[in-house]
C-alpha cells in the first residue's frame, strides 16, 4: 500500500465520519425527532406517569422472578398487562408512544436510503458480526 493511499483512506474515513456527525445533527433537526424530545420531556416530569412506571417496574420484576421460579401465575401475567394497559392510557405516555413510533418510522426511511448503495441493512445488520 502506498503512502498517497493510506492518506487518501485516511481522508476518506475523516469524511465519512464527518458526514455521519452531520447525519446526526441533522437528524435532532427533525420535527419527528423534537416532538419525541418533547413528548420525552413530559412524561419525565409528569409525577403521575412516573409513579405508574414504577409500579409497572416493579411488578414487570416481580414476574420476571416468578417466571423464573416456575411460579408465575396468569393472574400475575394479566397483573402486568393491566398496569402496562393503564400506562400506556395516560395521555402524556400515549403521546410518547406515537411520537416514539413516528420517530422509528423516519429513522427507518433514513436506514434505507443509507443501506441502499450498500450490500447490508446499514440499521440492522452493519453493527452484527455474526449473522446468519
Amino acid at each position: 500500500m502506498s503512502i498517497e493511499s493510506t492518506a487518501a483512506d485516511a481522508d476518506a474515513d475523516t469524511d465519512v465520519e464527518a458526514l455521519a456527525t452531520q447525519l446526526g445533527d441533522a437528524i435532532t433537526t427533525l420535527p419527528e425527532y423534537q416532538s419525541f424530545e418533547d413528548a420525552q420531556a413530559v412524561v419525565e416530569s409528569t409525577p403521575e406517569v412516573q409513579e405508574k412506571i414504577s409500579e409497572f417496574e416493579r411488578i414487570r420484576q416481580e414476574f420476571m422472578l416468578a417466571r423464573q421460579t416456575g411460579a408465575a401465575t396468569q393472574e400475575d401475567l394479566e397483573e402486568l398487562q393491566t398496569t402496562q394497559q393503564e400506562l400506556h392510557a395516560m395521555e402524556p405516555m400515549a403521546e410518547f408512544l406515537e411520537a416514539k413510533s413516528v420517530l422509528a418510522q423516519r429513522l427507518e426511511a433514513l436506514n434505507q436510503a443509507i443501506s441502499a448503495p450498500l450490500a447490508v441493512d446499514f440499521g440492522g445488520e452493519a453493527g452484527g458480526c455474526c449473522q446468519d
